[in-house]
């Protein structure tokens, strides 16, 4: 591969010395305080969050609501990633004591002022949650009930008694649920003065469960294995998809393709008159417009397409469990930023190739082909975060460091990896000769043209991944939890395969009737499915979810445009590599004059 391959290896030997380091934090992170307590010893107890639980990217601090407050507020030091997630973990006047039991302690007596009691309603009314982390293992529940009764108005129900219920292996806490009592909750109905007394109760028992084993319980709240078979399902429709398309390409296009080649290569054949793709060989090659785009496409796709196998790689191995608290966004963030000089490489290798000459602009494009619509979507995100005064507005602090990221490991790696494309001196390989003037496309019918092709290419790898995009999608913008990466990566992988083999068909159809213009044909069909996956976020927020308001529709609509951007991308690389290795082949097989 020359330099510039052996300065990408080292590219990827980085990110993979990260990863390990990130699997490695990620697997210490429940033990860093080893997490052992004496009988007798105070253990804490943090609020997270509160929020509509439909609404899971509308958050707000805990004491946002007007709960007992503790008399001086410790904030629980967070990483990136949590941040990023929206947590702002805070200390409670919850009061738990190592293995002891508690059967009816005061919290605190708050007398409500009809402001508060307004606060109030409106979370009962929105089916708010609470969100705190015990010995970092999480609890939920509801603030409140609407209470329906007959012939009349339904009421608010405030919840004041929490029942906490902890199980303990030796010194160490293995399992906490928490339960509110229907019978101990305050009907806040009307807003006047009221005073409430909250309170809570603690049981303790013993369990023979280790605490290596202690997240199980999250992890069989997930899909499995109620869902299983419908992931497997999902698996058997993907391949069946898969053997359709590879029967497809096998019995006729290369049928088609044989008997091409038999005719193209007939010599003994007086006066033949060349016809179909052979007719159009010193136009196949020719480069596309616009290549200071083309490249920065199909740099930034395959960044994209290293980021995901990453990803992939890390949830193998486990570094994803259930609630290791912002370790995913975290991952993507760092081998964003890492896998940088993979877009500045390629984008510019291939700049070079096509003859460009202008390193700057391109070397600019290719690192704000992807971050920089991510970054006006944020802004948009993030002033309607701070309109609602949501925990999901992040601080000026995080803002910074994620612009330092950005500005001292992103864009000099892009520049690194643009220096050594650019110094890679391999030519772009082409079996026919290009003609000085390109051909006259002849006129096609409708259906031959490039967005109802994009439409054909994009359902088939769509219908591959419909199946399980439910399940993520409940996880991402849900609470679910999903812990089946390996069904997810046999998915993914079949995707690419549909996708470079749909593509490959029909550049072959778009060659046979003499349109030499596959270049960008080839993204558009290949990155296609990315627009079937955002119209399914339509259906999906409308009709299987029950998210409603300005700031959820802001974040649902503006970052899964950002993701089915980054498929786009991605996935046209791929359609684009795909279609070039067989454009490659096919003329490399006939005799071109």
């Amino acid at each position: 591969m020359g330099e510039g391959g052996g300065l990408m290896w080292q590219w990827f030997l980085v990110v993979a010395t990260c990863c390990i380091a990130s699997g490695v934090e990620g697997r210490v992170l429940l033990s860093a305080k080893d997490h052992r307590y004496k009988e007798n010893d105070n253990v804490p107890l943090f609020a997270n969050k509160v929020g509509p639980f439909h609404n899971p990217s509308e958050t707000y601090q805990y004491y946002d609501l007007p709960f007992c407050k503790p008399d001086h507020f410790v904030h629980k030091s967070e990483g990136l990633g949590e941040v990023l997630e929206g947590d702002r973990m805070v200390n409670s006047r919850y009061n738990f004591t190592f293995k002891v039991d508690k059967s009816v302690e005061d919290l605190c007596t708050v007398k409500l002022s009809p402001a508060d009691i307004v606060k109030f309603k409106k979370a009962v009314e929105q089916d708010y949650y609470f969100q705190m982390f015990f010995d970092d293992l999480p609890l939920q529940g509801f603030v409140g009930k609407m209470l329906e009764v007959e012939n009349k108005e339904p009421r608010h129900m405030l919840f004041t008694h929490i029942l906490f219920e902890v199980m303990y292996n030796d010194d160490r806490v293995i399992e906490i649920s928490v339960r509110t009592d229907p019978k101990k909750a305050v009907d806040i109905s009307e807003e006047k003065d009221t005073e409430v007394k909250f309170t809570y109760s603690t049981q303790w028992s013993p369990t023979a469960k280790p605490f290596e084993k202690r997240l199980e319980k999250y992890r069989k709240h997930s899909f499995l294995p109620k869902h299983l078979e419908i992931h497997w399902f999902s698996i058997i429709n993907s391949c069946v998809t898969v053997l359709l398309l590879t029967g497809f390409l096998t019995t006729i296009l290369m049928r088609v393709l044989k008997n091409d080649f038999i005719k193209y290569t007939n010599e003994d054949e007086e006066e033949h008159e060349e016809t179909g793709w052979k007719y159009i060989h010193g136009d196949v090659f020719r480069f596309p417009p616009f290549p200071n785009l083309f490249s920065a496409v199909i740099g930034s796709g395959t960044q994209l397409l290293v980021l995901v196998f990453f990803i992939f790689g890390l949830s193998l191995v486990g570094v994803f469990y259930p609630y290791n608290r912002g370790a995913l966004n975290t991952a993507c963030l760092v081998i964003y930023a890492l896998t940088a000089g993979v877009s500045g490489y390629v984008s510019a290798h291939l700049y070079r190739q096509m003859g460009g000459e202008n390193w700057v602009r391109n070397l600019l494009l290719t690192g704000s082909l992807f971050s920089g619509p991510l970054f006006l979507v944020f802004c948009i995100n993030n002033t309607v975060a701070i309109g609602y005064q949501s925990t999901q507005a992040l601080p000026f602090g995080t803002i910074v460091v994620i612009a330092i990221i950005w500005i001292v490991v992103t864009f000099p790696l892009t520049v690194l990896g643009g220096i050594a494309g650019k110094n890679n001196k391999a030519e772009f390989y082409a079996p026919c000769r290009t003609n000085k003037y390109p051909r006259e496309i002849p006129a096609l019918p409708w259906y031959r043209r490039t967005v109802p092709q994009m439409c054909m290419a994009g359902f088939l790898p769509f219908s591959a991944i419909y199946i399980e995009l439910y399940y993520i999608f409940a996880s991402v913008w849900g609470h679910k939890i999903y812990t089946i990466y390996s069904i997810l990566f046999i998915v993914f992988i079949i995707l690419i395969i549909v996708t470079a083999f749909i593509t490959i068909a029909l550049t072959y159809f778009q060659l046979a009737v003499e349109d030499h213009e596959w270049w960008w044909r080839s993204v558009f069909c290949g990155g296609s499915t990315g627009m079937f996956i955002y119209g399914y976020c339509f259906y999906y927020y409308h009709i299987r979810s029950g998210m409603v308001g300005l700031m959820q529709a802001s974040f649902f609509y503006g970052y899964m445009g950002c993701v089915c951007y980054g498929f786009f991308l991605m996935l046209g690389s791929v359609g684009y590599r795909a279609s070039l290795l067989f454009v490659r082949n096919i003329y490399r097989a006939i005799k071109c004059e």
